[in-house]
């Protein structure tokens, strides 16, 4: 009852989305790629609710027709872009369109039908994309779940370059569901993962989509769902990623590949890895799943090596969720659980007691002002408080439209705003504490 009230009150909302927006202050709005800058999931707004009221904070608006898609969104310079299939309104057949949404209102600028619709897994409900876009200025990019790597121009979507990493490059995953990297934009370069022991990691010209080097990781079984982050080594640029044959570190000048950290073959390895100075934490799911923390460690000729700070540890397993690092703590779902932990970072001790949330199952997370930002699986919206004392959570509400499908896009928290995507739609929502006299700012 409390989500159709909540949705009843979004008509006199979305009429005002535009006067409830401006009054944000002027703060960064940007979240270029899949979980934001540094791809730590984790904003840096501040002066946020510190608790929910009982339906959840206002809605300022909702857009439909998005499609079908577990993607999350890329929000820079007043724009939203997101990527999806079997489009309910605008699109002329069921293809797979990256899309483009203005900020402040809802209303879709354009859309580009990117490749046909994917059907390679067989389970309709585990169909459709996973990337969320890469924005870099005037440019777009996204990898669709066949592998086909699309640059569009970010003012109308004008199509630039297209890459097949599997027809040109040979590349695999490692399980049945897509390709679901979000494409890395570093300097001039652009990095996608095709993997496999055809060509596991490449780098392109960002403006031609022209390759600049590529790698192989020997024995590399396919790619899996994570995508590429940076780390500096004394002065060596490292790209870190995982694949389903684990972690590797590769040099950013030139793709050689400077460490691997083997696993056992899993169903799938998900999570986007989290770098902080030298250390690599990174965690899967399934039956052999755990999370490990990595040292990496400079050596001669722009080499690096790592040193296990602690291997695969079981307790800190995660599906595709995600792990965020906030102080000196790892917060995440246990596997897909729905039951969300809390470790120190630097030893794995899990700290919190065993507590389910409010939702069901896998649990999407992003972190803000103190605050973790959780979508579970069947659709509930969580916020529970970054305490390491134990969970607890200071609001919950239910969308509209969840439970058609599994809610597995990750939660987006830019200039003051709560963004979340439910499949065919994208919703809007005000999460400003404005009883604290000023409204939410990056630094």
């Amino acid at each position: 009852m409390n989500a159709l009230k909540h949705f009843g009150q979004a008509v006199a909302a979305i009429t005002v989305a535009s006067v409830v927006h401006s009054a944000t202050a002027a703060a960064p709005d940007t979240w270029p790629t899949f979980r934001g800058p540094g791809r730590t999931a984790v904003s840096p707004d501040t002066n946020l609710l510190e608790k929910w009221p009982e339906d959840g904070p206002p809605l300022v608006w909702r857009t439909t027709g998005v499609g079908r898609g577990f993607s999350s969104l890329a929000i820079v310079d007043g724009k939203v872009y997101t990527f999806g299939d079997t489009l309910s309104e605008g699109a002329p057949d069921d293809s797979e369109y990256l899309q483009c949404f203005d900020q402040k209102t809802g209303k879709r600028l354009w859309l580009h039908k990117t490749t046909p619709l994917w059907t390679g897994q067989k389970n309709i409900g585990w169909q459709s994309p996973r990337s969320t876009p890469t924005v870099d200025g005037d440019r777009v990019y996204v990898l669709s779940p066949a592998g086909v790597l699309v640059a569009c121009k970010s003012a109308d979507g004008t199509e630039i370059f297209r890459v097949d990493l599997v027809g040109q490059y040979g590349g695999k995953k490692a399980d049945s569901w897509g390709y679901s990297e979000s494409p890395l934009i570093d300097g001039e370069k652009v990095i996608v993962t095709p993997g496999g022991e055809s060509t596991t990691m490449v780098a392109f010209d960002k403006k031609t989509g022209k390759e600049i080097w590529k790698n192989v990781r020997e024995g590399d079984i396919g790619a899996g769902h994570a995508s590429v982050v940076t780390s500096d080594i004394g002065g060596t640029k490292v790209y870190v990623t995982t694949t389903g044959s684990g972690a590797l570190g590769v040099r950013a000048e030139d793709g050689k590949v400077l460490w691997s950290y083997p696993i056992e073959k899993t169903t799938a390895v998900i999570p986007t890895p989290i770098i902080r100075g030298d250390l690599v934490f990174f965690a899967m799911g399934y039956n052999t799943g755990g999370g490990a923390l990595l040292k990496q460690v400079p050596q001669a000729n722009k080499d690096v090596k790592i040193e296990p700070v602690y291997d695969l540890k079981p307790e800190l397993k995660n599906k595709h969720g995600g792990v965020v690092l906030v102080g000196d703590y790892l917060y995440a779902d246990r596997d897909d659980k729905g039951l969300p932990y809390c470790a120190e970072f630097m030893t794995g001790k899990i700290v919190w007691p065993e507590k389910r949330g409010s939702g069901k199952k896998s649990a999407a997370i992003a972190a803000a002002d103190g605050h973790l930002y959780i979508r579970y699986q069947d659709g509930v919206m969580v916020l529970a408080k970054a305490d390491p004392s134990g969970y607890q959570e200071v609001g919950s509400f239910t969308p509209p439209g969840s439970g058609e499908r599994s809610s597995w896009a990750h939660p987006v928290i830019v200039d003051g705003m709560l963004f979340i995507r439910e499949n065919d739609s994208i919703m809007c929502y005000d999460v400003r504490d404005k009883s604290s006299g000023s409204s939410a700012a990056s630094q």
